[in-house]
């Protein structure tokens, strides 16, 4: 399928896609909390690695990843500037890796939620892998 905005349209709405803060995602997955009772949780811990959310007390950092930007399966990679994307992509997996061994050596739990998680059909299951984590189920 081709593209329906020229390349530099295309890269300026791009560019305007922030890396951290994605509201969307974080506020489903606040939802999902409020909805279940799941308390104990902070947004935006100052902490090197920043998670979206952390539980302090269960030592469980929260990652709440785009499907498109980390590299999810569930998404096809862009074909148009593809070498570019593969590189982008890749390298935000590799970051997303040592993100995770920094928390895991310092004896923390790393919960990756994707944003294809966050749709109604699959949040029974995402509800149930969080409280697995939690240790509530």
């Amino acid at each position: 399928m081709s593209d329906s905005v020229d390349k530099n349209k295309r890269s300026e709405v791009m560019r305007a896609v922030k890396s951290k803060g994605n509201k969307s995602t974080e506020l489903k997955l606040i939802n999902l909390f409020k909805e279940n009772g799941i308390k104990g949780w902070r947004r935006g811990y100052p902490v090197k690695g920043h998670p979206d959310f952390v539980f302090l007390n269960k030592r469980i950092a929260v990652f709440v990843d785009g499907c498109l930007w980390h590299g999810h399966s569930c998404r096809h990679w862009p074909k148009s500037n593809a070498e570019f994307w593969r590189n982008k992509i890749e390298g935000n997996m590799r970051h997303d890796q040592r993100v995770n061994e920094i928390f895991e050596s310092r004896g923390w739990t790393v919960l990756r939620i994707w944003e294809c998680e966050l749709l109604k059909k699959n949040l029974p299951a995402t509800l149930d892998r969080i409280n697995k984590s939690l240790g509530l189920s």
